[in-house]
């Protein structure tokens, strides 16, 4: 007859073993799990340490025998208010989640935190049983906190996690960066042109580090010169900003892959400005097909991807966790070029 206990799988380290590596009680191992606010930063970081040390996992069945379901999910947004209401992208993927929770109980809430760390109150919120799981969108390399959310959360990424924070068994949706990169500086390169120049995003992000690996590649592969790099910020102002760097520093340039359309908007500002006409003395292409590829004087050449569809796909594998299934670890979906007057 059970005495209502939960029995522990084989080999899976308890909360018993994480406070004994810690040297600390059980009753601390368990308020840094639910996220108390009762707990010094120096303890913090030790029973981390040891959670890390041993892969520990926390048994949700066992919680959810004290602990109702909150039926609320998280959309954890690593970026200024400004950045992520005037970038279209983060519009399509809040669509594409919105569109699939509609067919499921949860309701969705907005964590907009400091790009290179989330506020105390922000982790309080997210380890305190307030939701259910969380969606991790446009994280930096610096994000070690949102990283490590998935050891006590069902948490779904929207792209790779960088290098150097990414986690064994992370759950991550992406279009393959790289390769539409590759597709776009290809095009350039079939155009004629041979002086091509590359605006990237922040260096401390997934997509910008591999859109701008995709641009190298294609150049080497073309044995051309791969020097002409300008770093933006995902803005439009920063990629004005990149556009008349390059201009200036390079006068025989004629042509500029960008990383993202709200970035190329910019540049085709920065390129008017300098007297220079697009694309018959600088060839563009951006990156996303989002409205700023069709609102300007000149329609943008760029990679579309699919953003809505990456946000259904996030939440479609986020609602799989929180039910127990066993969705794919990485969803990779495809981009292509979209051709325009800019090339």
């Amino acid at each position: 007859m059970s005495d209502g206990t939960l029995a522990t799988p084989v080999g899976r380290p308890t909360l018993e073993e994480v406070a004994r590596v810690a040297g600390v009680s059980r009753a601390t191992v368990s308020r840094v799990i639910n996220g108390s606010p009762r707990v010094s930063p120096d303890v913090l970081a030790v029973v981390e340490k040891a959670i890390a040390e041993l892969n520990y996992v926390p048994n949700r069945a066992a919680r959810s025998l004290v602990a109702r379901a909150t039926m609320s999910i998280a959309l954890v947004v690593p970026e200024d208010a400004h950045r992520f209401f005037g970038d279209p992208y983060f519009a399509d993927v809040v669509q594409g989640i919105s569109d699939r929770l509609d067919d499921s109980d949860y309701v969705l809430n907005l964590q907009l935190t400091h790009p290179s760390s989330p506020s105390e109150k922000t982790r309080r919120y997210l380890l305190g049983g307030n939701v259910d799981g969380a969606i991790v969108v446009s994280h930096h390399s610096g994000d070690h906190f949102l990283a490590s959310l998935a050891k006590s959360l069902p948490v779904v990424f929207g792209g790779r996690p960088i290098g150097e924070i990414a986690q064994d068994g992370d759950y991550y949706i992406d279009v393959d960066n790289r390769l539409g990169a590759v597709t776009a500086t290809q095009h350039l390169i079939e155009r004629g042109r041979t002086a091509i120049a590359t605006i990237t995003g922040p260096t401390d992000m997934p997509a910008s580090v591999d859109r701008e690996q995709g641009w190298h590649d294609a150049l080497h592969a073309a044995g051309m010169p791969d020097h002409r790099v300008a770093h933006g910020d995902f803005t439009e102002a920063g990629g004005i900003r990149a556009a008349l760097t390059l201009v200036d520093t390079y006068p025989d340039l004629d042509a500029i892959f960008v990383a993202s359309d709200l970035m190329a908007s910019g540049a085709l500002l920065a390129l008017e400005e300098r007297g220079l006409r697009v694309p018959e003395d600088v060839a563009v292409v951006g990156f996303d097909n989002s409205k700023y590829a069709t609102r300007g004087k000149v329609g943008l050449t760029t990679v579309a991807q699919p953003s809505q569809e990456m946000g259904v796909a996030m939440a479609d594998t986020l609602l799989r966790l929180l039910a127990g299934g066993s969705p794919p670890r990485v969803t990779t979906l495809d981009t292509h070029l979209v051709v325009r007057d800019s090339t």
